[in-house]
């Protein structure tokens, strides 16, 4: 959870925050993103494609892993054709972007995959992953990252499409435009008429103002639980420290699940 969105005043504040937005800001693309259409022109500029069709994006969501950590969406697109594209904003650069989506793409895969199909049948994948820095350092508004057979330089496919795009480096063309608009508090340019028309909505509307405030709203809350999660993590751990069994441990209230976590911490720190 970005901390710099976890408190907010009175509505006069909330409506001096909105005004402050940009399509860049995770809670701001959230709810831009939810309009079908502007994420159709999002992929059709990047992706390069005037007819690529978008039939449904889901928002933030959340996909669950069995096996590890799960992994939180910021709009997964389902083309006409049933390729799927996830979108990425990225503003911290503080992780490691490659192995972020690398990731993201392996457990859309997964979750989007039927048990006895067969692999020729997996879904093919974008991930086009939006930052606010030039993290690959080449200069280049959009990078292209291909599967390489070392020995003959052959391109090979195996459904995965890696795209990483930056608002840093202007080459002139539509890309680099499309993320200028991006940084932007207002965007108003008729190559993008479906982003510009919903940032305005967003901004100028009551409706607009209203559906920000709530997701605003739903990360404060958010916020408030991880904060709770995180402290009682701490005491818990405290406690097993001091030499607190299990059983004393539950009698004051703690869940087993937060006893559970506080173990997991515990061998963090060990190692």
């Amino acid at each position: 959870m970005k901390t710099e969105y976890c408190s907010y005043g009175a509505y006069e504040d909330k409506r001096s925050r909105i005004m402050d937005f940009r399509p860049i800001d995770d809670i701001f693309f959230e709810v831009i993103a939810a309009d079908r259409e502007v994420c159709q022109e999002i992929l059709r500029t990047i992706l390069e494609d005037d007819e690529l069709i978008v039939d449904e994006v889901r928002t933030q969501e959340s996909i669950r892993n069995l096996y590890g950590r799960s992994a939180r969406l910021d709009a997964l697109c389902r083309l006409k054709d049933g390729t799927l594209c996830n979108i990425e904003i990225q503003r911290a650069d503080h992780d490691n972007h490659l192995r972020r989506a690398r990731y993201n793409a392996s457990i859309i895969t997964v979750r989007e995959s039927v048990a006895g199909e067969e692999f020729q049948d997996v879904r093919e994948v974008y991930v086009v992953y939006i930052s606010e820095f030039d993290f690959l350092k080449g200069g280049k508004t959009i990078y292209h990252v291909d599967k390489v057979i070392r020995e003959t330089g052959e391109v090979v496919d195996n459904g995965l499409h890696e795209i990483f795009v930056n608002t840093t480096i202007d080459d002139g063309s539509d890309i680099a435009e499309l993320m200028s608009c991006f940084t932007k508090k207002e965007v108003k340019n008729s190559k993008f008429p479906a982003l510009s028309r919903r940032v305005t909505e967003l901004k100028e509307t009551e409706g607009g103002f209203t559906a920000v405030s709530k997701i605003m709203d739903e990360y404060v809350n958010q916020c408030a639980r991880e904060w709770i999660k995180a402290e009682h993590n701490e005491k818990i751990v405290k406690m097993i420290q001091k030499g607190y069994t299990k059983d004393s441990i539950m009698e004051l209230g703690y869940t087993e699940e937060e006893y559970e976590e506080a173990e997991k911490s515990l061998l963090t720190i060990a190692q």
